[in-house]
């Protein structure tokens, strides 16, 4: 069982993070309940705003864990 599984986006535009979001969402296995994105926010928050927008409706609920990382809830655990 994976649990949470963390997907490092550091250097990525909105773009690739989107492609890399996807993918980690569909090799998310059955007991994978949180996809955990590290995006950092020294040099902005575009990503955490993507990811908060792009995102809302496409799965369970949205979590912020701190400024530079957001937690996408699949499935309650």
């Amino acid at each position: 069982m994976e649990g949470i599984v963390t997907v490092d986006l550091h250097g990525k535009n909105q773009y690739q993070a989107r492609i890399t979001i996807d993918a980690a969402l569909r090799r998310a296995k059955a007991g994978t309940y949180r996809l955990r994105l590290i995006h950092g926010y020294h040099s902005g928050t575009a990503l955490r705003d993507m990811i908060r927008t792009e995102y809302a409706g496409k799965v369970l609920r949205i979590q912020s864990i701190n400024e530079g990382t957001t937690d996408l809830i699949l499935r309650e655990f």
